[in-house]
């Protein structure tokens, strides 16, 4: 019964909360509870209203009744939010405390009004909804909905605080000193011998790409039988020449200046005056014969304004435009290893789109398919054109050559060619005349192509075939010596010294020339005759300029015939007449041409130069050298082709310090084998006193590299010898154009020296077709 009646009491207790409830809640409402303001009668029923609530909770949880409906029932929407949100904000306080510490004072007061303010309308909101009846809470509980509005509240406060602590943070980062920041670290520079270690690795690769496009399928036209003599193609396709980049007039704040003062040109007169400018500090402008052609040139292509200002070289200042040219080379030079990326793959698409054509079929690579840039004529030694301008190309100069089926390449925009023709017994794909001599010039095929190497097996054949004949040609010139006619002995003595001193024919020369000379042009200042110097008899004496204005100097013994007929040929003669006046280039040739078809002079200038090589392999070349050693026989025997074609060179720029560097290395490696022969004797020694396995081993170890370093330091002196031999002379030249390559391919095949030694990548393409039929026992 007790038990009953406390049940009672509580039920009782219940409704009079709701009823006490309502009534504060019609008295807010009637009172004006929308209104910004409250009360203080107001707020003081609501906190009665939690209190009871509180008591009643207290008892529930007393008497064990935790039913979650009678909890909703009890604590209405309104009180349930209060407390679950005060206790969400207290937590909420604490978790943010660290980081509102952070906070100007001015940023932490407006964050309490702004709160203050929330609070507010948290009040209203509840008190307007605090009225509803109990069945609308039974039907859709207010709770639940009222705990996730109160979530999203504080998340949202939550990431509001993060952005104001945030952007707190940024603002006195930017207001730090320079000092406060972290120091950037500097960028580590790259030494030397990192760059060369780089530059090393990149030849790797590109040697790597070499052979792995040399294992690519290739056309061997060698295997298909030699072509006809006249038709030299029966189709031929191509894109035409490429033409160089329009000339880009100079930024504003460079000039040309005229007596002091700058003088704004033409663009056409401001290229010329480029041309000049980037040239500046070269000896070619020293030269009067140069200052004097390109101030000529340069004049005819001024306006008539332009020329009436500038009358005088010597007033121009051109130090201005060259001191931009130097500064964009630097930056050229300069440029990341990504810019330069970007530049080469930009050539690879212009030699991809430009660099082939289709002959017969067949993918076949162009010699140079870029046309000539304007520029200013330097020519070799004393050329009396230096100077002179070379005018920009346009495709009304060109000539197109192809066959009549393919696709004629099209002209730039808003030009056409001067003629497309179909000529297939020449093979040149295009022609035009350049102005300073007046003289064709042309787009040919690469060296590798089928056309070129067809011209260079036929020449060397040609050249074997002389040794079948040499001999009687000799007895006919010697024969020539004691003729009757002063032109037969003339001719005999000119092939003597084509044939003995490998010299050029050489032809006649126009006074626009460079004065060189070749065995028929030769005049009587070229020569001195010795009946004794030195030891020897009937020696004769040349000095002159040949081929790209390269002295020829010499001093010859020949047999005492020739000696007399030479002194015959000067008689009454003035330093500057013709020592073979009697003959001509053209006679000569005609003459060997019919001791035997297709011999001229050049022929037996090749015949000489292989003969030559293959006796100096022969006789410098043992089975047990090393490949160095090898290498250094090759060496000399093609430096001694060199020197007999007259092939010189100046010494390069960069001699004397690759030579110092290599005779540093020298010095260390014998420092090395020093050090190591003394680390070789202390373990014999030790060996000696305590012998053991171990000591024994250490010997054999030490004794291993005195022999490497010893090897390393051999090697390094043949590379010492070798360099200073070859200082001044040019092997590249003979190699190339007067060495049959057969020679040199069975030479490696036959004492095991990798061809990549002798010819580079380039050389081995333009010879592929002597490196593939050729056996070890080849003889020329």
């Amino acid at each position: 019964m007790k038990l009953m009646k406390e049940s009672h009491d509580k039920s009782s207790k219940k409704h009079s909360s709701r009823e006490q409830k309502c009534t504060s809640s019609s008295k807010v409402k009637q009172n004006g509870a929308h209104s910004s303001k409250m009360k203080p009668s107001d707020v003081t029923s609501i906190d009665e209203s939690l209190q009871v609530s509180a008591d009643i909770s207290k008892v529930k949880h007393i008497s064990g009744d935790t039913d979650e409906m009678d909890v909703n029932v009890t604590v209405g929407p309104v009180e349930r939010d209060q407390n679950d949100g005060h206790k969400k904000s207290h937590s909420s306080e604490k978790i943010n405390k660290h980081k509102s510490r952070s906070k100007s004072s001015k940023e932490r007061h407006n964050e309490k009004v702004q709160k203050d303010r929330t609070a507010d309308m948290d009040i209203k909101t509840e008190d307007h909804d605090g009225c509803d009846s109990a069945a609308d809470r039974q039907a859709s509980p207010p709770v639940k909905i009222k705990k996730k509005k109160v979530k999203d509240e504080k998340t949202d406060e939550k990431h509001d605080t993060a952005d104001k602590n945030h952007r707190a943070r940024k603002k006195r980062k930017n207001e730090s000193s320079e000092w406060d920041q972290p120091e950037k670290k500097p960028k580590k520079m790259k030494t030397n011998e990192e760059e060369e270690e780089e530059e090393e690795e990149e030849k790797k690769k590109e040697k790597m790409k070499d052979k792995k496009d040399e294992g690519t399928e290739k056309w061997k036209w060698w295997e298909e039988g030699k072509s006809s003599d006249t038709q030299k193609w029966t189709s031929l396709e191509h894109k035409g020449p490429y033409f160089p980049p329009e000339y880009e007039p100079l930024p504003s704040n460079i000039s040309f200046k005229y007596e002091g003062k700058p003088l704004k040109l033409t663009a056409q007169t401001e290229e010329i005056a480029t041309f000049y400018a980037k040239m500046l500090e070269h000896e070619y402008t020293t030269k009067d014969v140069f200052q004097k052609n390109f101030f000529n040139d340069w004049r005819e292509e001024m306006t008539k304004e332009e020329r009436k200002v500038i009358k005088s070289l010597s007033k121009c200042d051109f130090t201005e435009m060259h001191k931009y040219f130097v500064e964009k080379s630097e930056e050229r030079k300069n440029k990341s290893k990504e810019e330069k990326q970007v530049l080469k793959e930009e050539a690879s698409r212009l030699l991809e789109e430009y660099g082939f054509c289709l002959l017969d079929g067949h993918r076949e690579k162009i010699g140079n398919f870029k046309l000539e840039p304007p520029g200013l004529f330097r020519g070799r030694g004393e050329h009396p054109k230096m100077g002179k301008l070379k005018k920009r190309l346009q495709p009304e100069d060109v000539i197109i050559n192809c066959s009549a089926d393919s696709k004629i390449p099209e002209a730039p925009k808003g030009h056409k060619w001067k003629r497309v023709q179909h000529e297939n017994t020449v093979t040149w794909l295009v022609s035009w005349v350049e102005n300073i001599h007046g003289r064709p010039k042309y787009i040919m095929l690469n060296p590798s192509s089928k056309l070129k190497g067809e011209k260079d097996w036929q020449k060397y054949e040609t050249a074997r075939k002389l040794k079948m004949s040499v001999n009687s040609i000799r007895k006919e010139y010697k024969r020539d010596w004691t003729s009757r006619e002063m032109k037969t002995r003339q001719r005999g003595v000119a092939l003597y010294f084509i044939d003995k001193l490998a010299l050029r024919a050489g032809n006649e020369k126009d006074d626009e020339s460079a004065d060189t000379v070749g065995c028929c042009s030769l005049r009587v200042e070229h020569i001195s005759l010795h009946k004794r110097i030195d030891g020897q008899e009937f020696v004769v004496e040349f000095d002159f300029l040949g081929k790209d204005s390269i002295r020829y100097y010499n001093k010859v013994p020949v047999e005492k015939q020739v000696f007399k007929n030479l002194r015959r040929f000067m008689e009454h003669k003035d330093p500057e007449d013709d020592l073979f006046d009697r003959i001509t280039t053209v006679y000569l040739n005609k003459t060997l041409n019919e001791s035997m078809p297709g011999l001229t002079a050049k022929v037996f200038r090749t015949f000489n130069a292989s003969t030559t090589l293959q006796d100096q392999l022969r006789k410098l070349t043992t089975d047990d050298m090393t490949l160095e050693e090898k290498m250094l026989s090759y060496n000399r025997a093609n430096r001694a082709v060199a020197i007999l074609c007259n092939h010189q060179r100046a010494a390069p720029k960069t001699f004397e310090k690759s030579m110092q560097l290599l005779q540093e290395k020298i010095k260390k490696k014998k420092e090395q084998i020093e050090e190591a022969r003394k680390e070789l004797k202390g373990a014999k020694r030790a060996h000696k006193e305590t012998p053991s396995d171990k000591s024994s081993k250490l010997v054999e170890k030490n004794e291993k590299k005195v022999q490497n370093l010893c090897e390393q330091l051999k090697k390094l002196q043949l590379q010492e010898t070798d360099r200073e031999e070859n200082k001044v002379i040019a092997l590249g030249t003979s190699k190339l154009n007067y060495l049959d390559p057969r020679i040199t391919v069975a030479w490696c095949k036959k004492y095991q020296v990798p061809i990549e030694k002798i010819y580079n990548k380039t050389q081995r393409d333009k010879f592929a077709w002597a490196i593939d039929m050729t056996d070890d026992d080849f003889q020329f």
